[in-house]
């Protein structure tokens, strides 16, 4: 008898939404995923050589451009729903990050639950998330972020003079206007804590008013950090590799070295918006520079 012929299954080609969750302490911990953004590292790290950071990445089996993670954190604290960091939205184009809202929905959640939206700065990648089409993505929720941010970004007079790097004042002024229009938005100061067990850190360089988020909860602790650092194989080796789009680089390094220096000697937990996805892990000291250590998975049974 002849054998039959079946098919292939078709290929799915999609990814499941992004969300990955943890306790820390009372607190629980959802790291979600807006997607992924090409990058061309290349072209866009300073103080270094293209061929440098080529060599770099062949030593993690990457070359550019590198599909780089757009992460977000959402801190149940029990008494608030805080989201630290909004992906981008849809300001990149199609299939480009845009996926917050979806893997937010798929890990329990509702925008309009979120009480407090922080900000680790106001670039695109960060912010661009904050409005959905012509309406607020997080209708109720509060947005703090450091005041030399807004100070810096919604200031008319930056933007006439902002030249090339004009955009970024426009995605800024499109994305928080809005909730400050609704008298949601409420700027802090330096030593200010905007929400009860979740203090900022300033850590002004790569954007003036760029914080770190520290989330603590029964003695334990979690560093959210933004972008603190962008491209793990290239600055953790080398964390003096700035970026094109630093405001101002050679503070953005010093921060870097400085809270790079402090998480491994205490062994932090840290959340970080650019490592692969679910960009939680630690630093471990490796010579002059820093190996990633990746949070153990946790199936969340126990």
């Amino acid at each position: 008898m002849p054998s039959a012929v079946h098919a292939a299954a078709p290929q799915v080609r999609t990814q499941a939404p992004g969300y990955y969750r943890m306790m820390l302490g009372d607190f629980e911990v959802t790291a979600l995923s807006d997607g992924t953004v090409p990058q061309t590292i290349r072209e866009v790290a300073t103080h270094t050589t293209p061929e440098r950071v080529t060599a770099l990445l062949a030593r993690d089996f990457l070359q550019d451009p590198v599909e780089t993670s757009i992460n977000a954190f959402l801190i149940n604290t029990g008494t608030s729903l805080v989201l630290v960091d909004t992906g981008v939205g849809n300001l990149f184009g199609p299939d480009v990050g845009g996926r917050l809202l979806q893997s937010l929905r798929a890990a329990g959640y509702k925008p309009e639950q979120v009480d407090v939206v922080l900000l680790t700065h106001i670039h695109s990648d960060h912010s661009g998330g904050l409005m959905s089409g012509a309406s607020r993505a997080f209708p109720n929720a509060v947005l703090r972020v450091h005041s030399r941010e807004t100070d810096f970004w919604l200031s008319a007079e930056n933007l006439a003079k902002a030249g090339d790097a004009r955009k970024f004042f426009e995605d800024a002024r499109a994305m928080v206007a809005p909730y400050q229009d609704a008298g949601k938005l409420k700027p802090f100061g330096d030593k200010d804590v905007p929400v009860p067990g979740i203090r900022a850190v300033p850590t002004p360089g790569h954007t003036p008013g760029h914080c770190i988020y520290v989330v603590e909860s029964q003695g334990q602790r979690l560093s959210l950090w933004g972008d603190l650092m962008h491209f793990g194989p290239v600055q953790l080796r080398e964390p003096a590799v700035t970026v094109s789009y630093d405001v101002d680089s050679r503070a953005a390094a010093a921060q870097r070295a400085r809270v790079f220096a402090e998480a491994a000697g205490r062994g932090d937990l840290v959340g970080l918006d650019h490592m692969p996805f679910p960009g939680l892990g630690r630093l471990a000291a490796d010579g002059k520079g820093y190996r990633w250590i990746p949070a153990n998975y946790t199936s969340g049974q126990r």
